[in-house]
């Protein structure tokens, strides 16, 4: 293994880091908070130590799909080590695991918090909580890519092993292009987002973060009542922001080049859409119906149904409402949209609904195959063949996923919380959701769980942004034996 180049890596990321929390400093600035002095120093010393340490490039700059791997894996756990020191340092989060957690779940775009006061931490704070998301979003080695220098066709294992999805599209030729034209989209879709929400009259500092959690699918709030004190018009700008952020990139890309033949073809988006508009009707009809108390208007309903269904299949995590007291058959089916995802090739988590389509289409050709034993029938995906590595790589992932699902309920369950809580709360930060159920509601919080639980609950934030390998090659005693 080329531990080297792995080194050189983290190094940049350690100084992207460090350039990154000079932006808090700004808002300190304009708020006239002191502990931006905090924020200025640890990004010096970050810049410093990153720039020391990568100062010597290496002969060898080859990636190969282990290096990939592995520096995807240690790089993520470094800037969330790395980025929770602030909070501690300012005494807004003075306990480390718990300002881990919270940066994890910054960076990872979950969204899931242990704040029980929102609204208590200082605006810098507030910023750099919330900016973790936009970084995250995209990823932050593909933020790297656009700036180190190539080194032939190896920077592509680092994408795969970062960006969300069975497979990356090489839609443009160099990696390099390729992390600049995401960024290129991700960067206007987000200014989009803010003037929008600017326009709806929502104050600035209140829209760039409320941004920056819906470019990310993020979710990290600013109010103790998330998204619920906003307008109407607010939440539906929201709401769209939210699930076109989570609608896979390549689709904006076709559409750019002016390919919209090709981007509308695109079964996974169509399914996407689909399942959103059906997801959003049957809640509108259920919780207006059940609980006319709350939802006596039919906009009011449609309203919050796509409010929450938008932020739940795109692993958002803000919420316009009490979703735990909606009826069983609605927060079923946000429960299945926590498993389900948003697309591949998008900000959001989740299982994706490429993946699910596949798995659906495999095992519609094994009913197939059992009714014509002798006929030949590929498993296809728009028009094309899916290779057998492709579905082997799926029903891998499907197996880990659900192995570290059930394991992770299994030791968080000693923690003495109930049932409905710990399921949730392993599916809200494995799938990168953000609030579960009951005890770690939309109301609620994940403080209340001991430091080794939040452990857990933090790994699986990692893995489920990394699609479980990069972070489970970590923990692989024969990764390290290697040369």
């Amino acid at each position: 293994m080329n531990y080297k180049v792995i080194i050189w890596l983290l190094a940049w990321i350690l100084k992207i880091e460090g350039f990154l929390m000079l932006m808090p400093c700004i808002i300190s600035i304009i708020y006239r908070e002191k502990l931006g002095i905090i924020y200025l120093l640890l990004a010096l010393i970050a810049i410093m130590a990153g720039r020391l340490v990568s100062r010597k490039k290496p002969k060898d700059m080859q990636i190969y799909q282990l290096e990939g791997y592995v520096t995807v894996g240690l790089g993520w756990v470094l800037i969330s080590l790395c980025g929770a020191i602030p909070f501690v340092l300012s005494g807004d989060i003075p306990f480390y695991i718990d300002a881990v957690f919270e940066t994890a779940s910054g960076f990872t775009t979950t969204g899931s918090s242990i704040l029980t006061d929102v609204e208590a931490l200082s605006r810098t704070s507030l910023f750099w909580r919330s900016f973790t998301h936009w970084v995250g979003g995209m990823g932050v080695l593909v933020f790297i890519l656009m700036l180190i220098p190539s080194a032939g066709g190896s920077h592509m294992n680092l994408m795969k092993a970062e960006s969300p999805g069975y497979q990356v599209s090489k839609f443009v030729p160099k990696v390099k292009n390729n992390a600049r034209t995401l960024y290129r989209i991700y960067l206007v879709m987000t200014v989009l987002t803010i003037l929008a929400l600017l326009l709806s009259g929502m104050p600035w500092f209140d829209s760039l973060c409320l941004a920056f959690g819906a470019a990310g699918t993020g979710g990290f709030g600013i109010l103790n009542s998330s998204c619920a004190d906003y307008t109407a018009l607010q939440q539906w700008i929201l709401t769209i922001a939210m699930i076109a952020f989570g609608v896979n990139f390549n689709f904006y890309y076709l559409m750019l080049i002016h390919h919209s033949r090709d981007a509308l073809k695109m079964e996974e988006v169509r399914a996407y859409i689909t399942i959103i508009l059906a997801s959003g009707l049957l809640i509108t009809l259920n919780i207006h119906r059940a609980m006319p108390e709350l939802y006596a208007s039919w906009g009011s309903a449609l309203r919050h149904a796509f409010f929450q269904v938008g932020t739940i299949i795109t692993t958002t995590g803000f919420s316009s409402t009490d979703f735990d007291l909606w009826p069983s058959f609605s927060k079923f089916i946000l429960f299945m949209l926590m498993i389900c995802g948003a697309c591949a090739g998008s900000t959001g988590g989740g299982v994706k609904v490429s993946r699910l389509l596949i798995t659906v289409k495999a095992i519609r050709r094994e009913l197939y195959s059992l009714v014509h034993p002798r006929a030949v029938k590929k498993v296809r995906m728009d028009g094309a063949p899916i290779e057998s590595a492709v579905l082997r790589s799926i029903f891998i992932y499907l197996t880990a996923y659900f192995a570290i699902f059930g394991g992770s309920v299994l030791i968080i369950s000693l923690n003495g919380f109930d049932f409905e809580t710990n399921m949730t709360a392993v599916a809200a930060t494995l799938n990168n959701i953000g609030p579960g159920f009951a005890g770690v509601g939309p109301t609620c919080n994940f403080g209340g769980y001991a430091w080794w639980a939040k452990l857990v609950l933090t790994f699986n934030m990692l893995a489920g942004r990394l699609e479980l390998m990069p972070m489970l090659i970590l923990f692989y005693l024969r990764t390290w034996r290697r040369g």
